[in-house]
């Protein structure tokens, strides 16, 4: 096995690297303060043709792969501009597009969703479903050549940013009483769709709301896959998700370590020696770079096995597990090697404890990681 770092991905890395440098790490303390969005790095990305990195070339994209998306996502991040919307927009719904869409569902949506001028974002989560999407109530009924959409959906991201929305419904009932479910793209502006910001603690520029169907009605133009079949179509793009969700966590460690390492080799408290040099500070970050490193490992793996056709699964949730705990663990040891600076703005640190706490519960909690490897992995039984 080589471990080598292509030249191609080594370029994308400074690409982005660059790009996002012109912004500064400052730029999303500033777009959060504002409760604004983070438009002018997005379009910048689109611009140099960053965003549809893993999209075909025929429609505007890079005809890569994930393993090139998480490049871009995690580098972002690591600029200090972690950027959710990514997550959704060019892993679930771009991959989804990619793999099942019709050559007019390309056109159509995958030019803009490349060079950045528009998102599509993904609603699967209910209010009574949580994890368990077979359980999905928000139901598409077939009228003539139309589907209506009714239900509620809540915790979709970025719905003021996109003109567009991936959503799951559900069509039918199998014989185990498991909901058959067909994906829909639905426009944000329907008057019969209606949102609610979700108030929540995490500071970011991607908002949260609460979606209400009340009777949207969609050409089947706008289906997505085959009729029941969308829970298959789904689990193919939540592996991405949970791909770039690990890369965007590595990404958010990689600038706090980076951060942290600056402050402690220049810090000078007793004697003029540099706190780097005590252990009681050395050794927290140098334990956090480790569990970094390996989550970027599983995180490569996982990519790989997507983008080779391989069962993608088990390293996806692995990755994203892994690197949701080593993000934590990065931020924690850097704002604790800045004493009482690492809460301070300044210092650029703690504002993104949020972001990197949220995706230890999203896009899937801890617990149905291990509930997943528990049952695949080690041949348990279900648990649940």
């Amino acid at each position: 096995m080589n471990f080598e770092e292509s030249y191609e991905h080594a370029s994308l890395r400074k690409t982005v690297a660059q790009v996002c440098a012109g912004f500064g790490d400052d730029y999303l303390r500033r777009v959060i303060a504002e409760d604004g969005r983070t438009h002018e790095l997005w379009s910048a990305l689109g611009e140099a043709g960053l965003l549809g990195v893993n999209l075909p070339e025929e429609y505007g994209g890079g005809g890569a792969g994930i393993a090139e998306l998480a490049i871009v996502v995690e580098e972002a991040a690591a600029s200090g501009n972690p950027l959710l919307l990514l997550l959704v927009s060019a892993a679930i719904s771009g991959e989804v597009l990619k793999d099942v869409g019709t050559d007019e569902q390309k056109a159509r949506w995958l030019p803009a969703m490349a060079d950045g001028s528009d998102k599509m974002v993904f609603a699967i989560t209910e209010p009574d479903a949580g994890s368990n999407s077979h359980q999905i109530s928000t139901k598409a009924v077939r009228d003539g050549d139309d589907w209506v959409l009714s239900g509620t959906k809540y915790y979709i991201s970025g719905v003021d940013e996109a003109s567009n929305l991936l959503v799951v419904a559900r069509t039918g009932t199998s014989p185990s009483g498991r909901g058959e479910m067909t994906l829909f793209v639905v426009p944000t502006d329907d008057e019969r769709l209606h949102r609610a910001l979700i108030p929540v603690e995490v500071r970011a520029p991607e908002k949260q709301y609460t979606l209400t169907f009340d009777g949207v009605r969609v050409g089947d133009d706008r289906r997505v896959g085959e009729v029941g079949r969308g829970m298959d179509v789904v689990f193919r793009g939540l592996n991405p998700e949970r791909i770039t969700g690990a890369a965007i966590e590595t990404g958010i460690a990689r600038y706090a370590l980076g951060k942290a390492a600056a402050y402690a080799r220049e810090r000078t408290v007793w004697g003029g020696t540099p706190i780097g040099a005590h252990q009681g500070v050395a050794h927290p970050l140098a334990a956090a770079a480790i569990d970094v490193e390996l989550a970027r490992l599983m995180t490569s793996r996982a990519a790989w096995l997507h983008d080779n056709g391989l069962p993608a699964g088990e390293s996806s949730n692995m990755a994203k597990y892994a690197a949701a705990d080593a993000a934590l663990k990065a931020l924690d040891a850097a704002i604790q090697a800045h004493g009482g600076n690492g809460l301070a703005t300044e210092y650029g640190l703690a504002h993104l404890w949020g972001t990197a706490r949220l995706l230890k519960v999203a896009p899937v909690s801890r617990e149905m990681v291990l509930n997943f490897v528990a049952t695949h992995t080690l041949g348990l039984p279900r648990s649940y």
